[in-house]
């Protein structure tokens, strides 16, 4: 921590001092050093006495430097580390970050990544065309753990220190598959993206703090009265957790520390379309909702003699498997086997954005739902 500090130089002889820089804090010190001051400046030495007086502090018989340093002790002053300066700590007031006087938060990070939508007529076209505004804002933080080796593909600017998280390759080119908590999930790359090739399992954020689990019906419906993170596996079923992983309720997956391992997140909503239109939707279908595209769901889902498998052809490699879904309101489980819904972090008012994947369409759905919908998570590679 660092301190405000009076400071004197200790002379390199024990000559009479003829002057002395301090910044004394009292009327009664002033006076004591001042009386000093003056009989030092006189040359003044006291015979031997059989009885201490002031000034001759320390009773050697002799006023000189070492009465003087003497007192600095009385009033708090310190030669802490031997190299001649008397220190006393005066108050301080702590910044933000804990430190003495400090200036406050100083590294730059990104707050949050918005995009707006607009549209223009092109008259050529006879069509409005819908295009996307960025909007990036800043915040000021004590320190931002990250990668800060600027060869690795996760290297992060706004980093302060190193938490070692770096990667030298694309996990998604070699090995090819991510170990987290015991199990080895298999990956895949997708235009510019790497993801997981199976959903969510874990039981712990990315910090080890446990995900709370084994809810009943009312304590799973009953989460946004704390906006507790929650997982549960469908009907408790281990062949289920074997086959589908975990479903997630939507305060896990936006909860700051981490539903997804180091070095890898939920994917948002703009995240899911870039993998849509790598997959040749239209951007306009993209933005859209409902039920979009024309063939990207059946490019996303598993095929049929996987196992587990689906009625998909899973071009892609995303190998999307019907696990079903908890209901936000009941509590229930419902439509494993037919449906999927994968969330994004990104809101659309009180709730957020998903994507959903069904046995009777061919298309992506998009939608939104309740934070209490307990869906499942796929995780996606820090860029």
């Amino acid at each position: 921590m660092q301190s405000n500090v009076a400071t004197i130089l200790k002379p390199k002889s024990e000559a009479p001092m003829h002057s002395l820089f301090l910044d004394a804090k009292s009327s009664r010190m002033k006076r004591y050093l001042g009386c000093l001051l003056i009989i030092l400046a006189l040359g003044s030495h006291a015979a031997a006495q059989t009885e201490c007086t002031n000034p001759d502090v320390n009773c050697d018989g002799v006023i000189n430097l070492d009465d003087l340093l003497v007192l600095l002790v009385h009033f708090g002053y310190v030669d802490s580390n031997g190299d001649g300066v008397w220190e006393v700590e005066v108050g301080c007031m702590e910044d933000e970050c804990g430190v003495c006087d400090g200036p406050g938060p100083q590294v730059l990070v990104v707050d949050t990544i918005a995009f707006a939508l607009d549209s223009v007529y092109v008259e050529s076209l006879n069509a409005w065309e819908v295009y996307q505004i960025p909007d990036t804002t800043f915040t000021y933080v004590c320190s931002n753990p990250g990668c800060t080796d600027p060869t690795a593909i996760n290297f992060d600017p706004y980093a302060s220190e190193d938490d070692g998280t770096c990667m030298a390759t694309n996990p998604c080119s070699s090995p090819g598959t991510w170990v987290h908590e015991g199990h080895t999930y298999d990956l895949v790359a997708i235009g510019d993206q790497c993801w997981f090739a199976e959903n969510l399992r874990s039981e712990h954020y990315a910090n080890g703090d446990a995900i709370p689990g084994g809810l009943s019906n009312s304590e799973w419906t009953s989460t946004d009265a704390t906006a507790l993170g929650a997982q549960a596996v469908y009907d408790n079923d281990s062949e289920s957790l074997a086959d589908y992983g975990r479903l997630y309720n939507g305060y896990s997956a936006i909860d700051p520390r981490g539903l997804c391992p180091t070095g890898w997140h939920v994917p948002s909503d703009e995240e899911f379309m870039a993998l849509e239109m790598h997959l040749e939707m239209l951007e306009a279908e993209a933005q859209s909702t409902g039920w979009r595209g024309v063939d990207q769901g059946m490019k996303m889902k598993a095929v049929n003699g996987d196992s587990p498998g689906w009625n998909g052809n899973n071009e892609s490699g995303f190998a999307g498997l019907p696990a079903g879904y908890r209901h936000h309101n009941t509590g229930n489980f419902a439509v494993e086997g037919s449906y999927t819904f994968f969330w994004t972090t990104s809101p659309n008012t009180v709730y957020n954005w998903y994507r959903g994947l069904s046995s009777g369409y061919t298309e992506v759905e998009r939608s939104f739902s309740n934070l209490r919908g307990g869906f499942s998570v796929r995780c996606l590679l820090d860029s």
